[in-house]
């Protein structure tokens, strides 16, 4: 026999961190994706503007803008996960 009021808890507790789950998970998702595009602009700005001489320069900026944005989308992705019930484990 199950206690409804154990089930309405349950149930909401299930909502909120599905909602708090996803939400985490989206604007990590973002602000990984408009970090990583706005540095690895400002990297090709750098090699542009220095040409050969500054390109290893800008091509370091422009690689910590994509691990940052892989690192913010893999965080996204776990919140997500836990958000649906998932154990994501080690994703790494």
């Amino acid at each position: 026999m199950t206690n409804n009021k154990d089930a309405g808890v349950t149930g909401a507790a299930e909502f909120v961190g599905s909602t708090l789950g996803n939400t985490v998970g989206s604007v990590s998702r973002t602000v990984g994706s408009v970090t990583g595009t706005a540095t690895r602009g400002v990297g090709d700005v750098v090699t542009s503007a220095t040409g050969q001489y500054g390109k290893p320069i800008g091509d370091a900026v422009g690689s910590i803008g994509t691990g940052v944005e892989s690192g913010a989308h893999r965080i996204g992705k776990g919140a997500e996960d836990i958000g649906h019930g998932k154990n994501p484990g080690r994703t790494f």
